[in-house]
């Protein structure tokens, strides 16, 4: 019988406490650092010394790497995409117990001497002594860790099916490592000669509402878009307040429009789009003076589910437009009781109508100076960037003004759905047969993960071409940001998602459910994927 490293309970448990103390927040050195780690694990299996080919590092960016490895059966075509992300989130909200956030089993034991300061749904998991705490734990490198150990057994056992684990950096921040996967994975298709038959990720299962405990999989994952403004309006003195029109005064305007605005609102398939809300808002000027702050800046976070990006824009536009109407209603108004003539009227541009007016205005080459520019200051986030640059050239082209400029900020994680797939409905129907008959597990179904994830960079069907809206009025793009639309396009396979459940991902008290994640979790996907291995050649998957 095969003694394995990996693929028990108490292993997988050793295991993920040992990633878990590889710590990897995004953007430290401990993310650059954890894929050298991983991969020296995985050249511990027979399966890597003897195939050390089929175990790599690629470039992201910024000196991190994400990593593949393959376990590729001598007869198999048919291949499942093992995905999941390294990377954690900060931890500062551990306070003087930071240093053990990152050791699940310590952190665990000695939060009993501090459980008064626990809210009480986590003092009850903490006694009931069903949950491991840690950064990392549920978000996600018991995914990661799952996955490792099904290669493991695959390998060993011989399998008739093909695996790619993969697991990236960045997914907390941008998705560089799944943006720069993408690429990978078509040219490994072609390599290697694979059909990829699904998508399967492992992030952990988010509760729908406080006290849930049910069980959920899922067989999609919601979009992300952030449409952005540059407020530009009129500078004065704050002796003259009516001489000028300040870029917050408008931009109040916008923010009131966008908030929760139910036009942004999708509902598919019964479930909704949480509705948009401001990420950001703040005004460009940096030193105090008497001069009226007239640029300003805010980001809003909206989630999608069937709309692309050329139809938010079109939403985006539409609710801007109400906002500079409002604006302007309200500052005429006050300018004619002053007696005072209005400075202008507040206009709506897109990004892309601002750059042709520049391009048009003062040459291809200075607003390619404009961009290198900002693109070489290393303290700005792609957010920044975006912003400075629309800035720079509504300096140069003030005739414009005042305006709201709208533009598109990364990130941008397109929805992606394979719930009308019959494929993955039997696998939906698989897994909750399994889950009964061995655990007496509810299993449900959710159409999209609500936590935003990697899938969302592959099985793009977007057949309008909605992304060249994005494209066009990110001002980033191509440089500092892009994505992978084409080669997306290519990796049509449905998605789905089956994680352990855990709960508060993003606090101090994350914490993983131990038998979920050591037990049934496992045991479902390993099942799934056997079943698709013995049915790989007629794409079904029996139901007991």
């Amino acid at each position: 019988m095969t003694e394995y490293q990996w693929a028990t309970k108490e292993g997988l448990r050793r295991l993920l406490c040992e990633v878990v103390s590889w710590e990897s927040r995004t953007l430290t050195p401990g993310e650059r650092e954890f894929p050298k780690k991983l991969e020296a694990k995985l050249q511990s299996l027979p399966y890597f010394q003897e195939n050390p080919g089929h175990l790599s590092l690629h470039d992201a960016d910024l000196g991190r790497r994400f990593v593949t490895a393959l376990y590729k059966h001598p007869e198999a075509q048919d291949t499942i995409v093992l995905i999941s992300h390294f990377d954690t989130v900060f931890t500062a909200e551990y306070g003087d117990i930071e240093e053990f956030a990152f050791k699940p089993e310590e952190l665990t034991q000695l939060l009993y001497s501090r459980i008064d300061s626990l809210p009480e749904d986590a003092r009850e998991d903490l006694l009931s002594g069903e949950y491991l705490f840690g950064r990392g734990t549920m978000d996600m490198k018991m995914g990661l860790v799952m996955h490792m150990g099904l290669i493991e057994k695959a390998s060993a056992e011989k399998w008739p099916i093909n695996l790619i684990l993969l697991t990236v950096p960045d997914e907390e921040v941008n998705s560089a490592g799944m943006r720069a996967a993408v690429v990978k994975l078509v040219e490994m298709r072609e390599e290697h000669g694979l059909t990829y038959k699904l998508f399967l990720n492992g992030e952990p299962v988010f509760t729908q509402q406080p006290g849930d405990r049910n069980y959920y999989i899922y067989s999609g994952s919601i979009g992300k878009i952030m449409p952005s403004v540059l407020f530009y309006g009129r500078e004065t003195h704050v002796g003259e307040p009516l001489s000028g029109i300040t870029a917050s005064y408008m931009a109040s305007f916008m923010t009131q429009q966008m908030e929760w605005n139910v036009k942004l609102e999708e509902t598919v398939m019964g479930e909704k789009t949480p509705l948009p809300v401001t990420l950001q808002q703040k005004d460009l000027k940096m030193e105090y003076s008497a001069q009226t702050p007239f640029r300003a800046a805010a980001l809003y976070n909206v989630f999608l589910m069937k709309r692309n990006a050329a139809e938010i824009m079109d939403i985006f536009e539409e609710i801007a437009g109400d906002a500079a109407m409002a604006c302007n209603t309200a500052y005429q108004k006050i300018c004619t009781a002053q007696g005072v003539k209005p400075v202008g009227e507040v206009h709506v541009l897109r990004y892309e109508q601002l750059l042709e007016h520049a391009v048009a205005k003062l040459g291809q080459d200075f607003v390619n100076s404009v961009k290198a520019e900002v693109l070489t200051n290393s303290e700005w986030d792609d957010r920044d960037k975006s912003f400075q640059i629309a800035d720079t050239l509504m300096i140069e082209c003030q005739e414009l003004a005042p305006a709201m400029i709208l533009l598109y900020a990364p990130p941008y994680y397109p929805a992606v759905n394979s719930s009308d797939s019959e494929f993955i409905r039997e696998c939906v129907s698989h897994i909750k047969a399994q889950g009964m008959e061995n655990f007496g597990l509810p299993v449900g179904q959710i159409h999209y993960f609500n936590g935003i994830c990697d899938l969302s960079y592959v099985n793009y069907n977007d057949t309008n071409e909605g992304w060249n809206s994005f494209v066009a009025n990110t001002p980033v793009w191509g440089d500092s940001y892009s994505i992978p639309f084409e080669e997306m396009k290519q990796l049509q396979a449905p998605v789905l998602n089956v994680g352990p459940f855990g709960k508060d991902a993003h606090k101090r008290t994350e914490r993983l459910h131990i038998k979920s994640a050591f037990e049934e979790v496992p045991a479902l996907v390993e099942e799934l994927v056997k079943s698709i291995s013995r049915n790989n050649t007629k794409g079904q998957v029996p139901c007991k």
